[in-house]
């Protein structure tokens, strides 16, 4: 059973990473494409997960925002978002 406390919990990790990451790329770079595309692939599960959140339907809101976190993640790994270095908040590659 997913628990509400947690889904929030996971919401609000999401929340400070989109806080955290900057835009990087030149304004015409093919990259910055990317990298909006990335973005509004995270704003639109991330919002997906606030909506089934406020319904109670925690188990679709844990799948959006892991889906949210992944974009995120993937797009600071690709070099797409500037995370400060933040091994914390993502899941960096070495």
């Amino acid at each position: 059973m997913v628990e509400k406390e947690k889904v929030r919990e996971y919401i609000k990790k999401t929340e400070k990473a989109l806080n955290k990451i900057e835009m990087v790329q030149p304004e015409r770079s093919h990259f910055k494409g990317l990298a909006e595309d990335f973005l509004e692939m995270v704003d639109a599960y991330y919002r997906d997960s606030k909506h089934f959140y406020e319904k109670g339907d925690y188990v679709n809101a844990f799948a959006c925002i892991n889906y949210a976190h992944g974009w995120l993640d993937a797009g600071a790994r690709l070099g797409l978002f500037d995370t400060g270095g933040d091994d914390q908040l993502f899941t960096l590659a070495e």
